[in-house]
């Protein structure tokens, strides 16, 4: 790849959205500081591993994002080894631009809204299938969630 871009975003705060660009250049500069012993062409598999690692076991493999008050933040991965931690890799990020963060809270409410419908077609099939199967299951069902709202708009 000639370039590799990184987001992250929050699914609890739809305005975080940070990004991590690097070029061969840039990674040039990343490996020096940081004494990386992997090449530009296999970044983007190790970033994988390290997410992955971070996902399947959070004890060992670890993740801080740190804030800067210029708007910037730093990820950080860090293995844990019982007695000593150990920084695998350092990101830089830069906060989107407004642009950028409005398309992503689009894209990710036209998708949530699909995802919606689809469960909610879903649902009628389901109900219309007891109706016809087991109309006093269908009765109890209702009665047991009238009371009761799940975020109904």
């Amino acid at each position: 790849p000639q370039h590799i871009r990184i987001e992250l975003i929050c699914e609890n705060d739809l305005f975080f959205h940070y990004v991590h660009n690097v070029d061969d250049r840039s990674f040039r500069y990343m490996q020096d500081n940081q004494k990386l012993m992997v090449d530009f062409a296999d970044y983007a598999n190790v970033c994988i591993k390290m997410f992955n690692g971070v996902i399947r076991d959070p004890q060992t493999n670890i993740a801080v994002f740190v804030m800067q008050r210029d708007g910037s933040g730093r990820l950080e991965f860090i293995q844990n080894m019982e007695h000593k931690y150990i920084e695998l890799l350092s990101c830089e990020f830069v906060a989107s631009q407004e642009e950028a963060v409005r398309q992503s809270i689009t894209h990710r409410y036209n998708a949530s809204t699909s995802r919606n419908s689809i469960l909610e077609s879903k649902l009628r099939d389901i109900t219309a299938i007891i109706k016809v199967k087991n109309p006093s299951l269908l009765l109890q069902i209702q009665k047991a969630l009238s009371g009761k709202t799940y975020g109904k708009r």
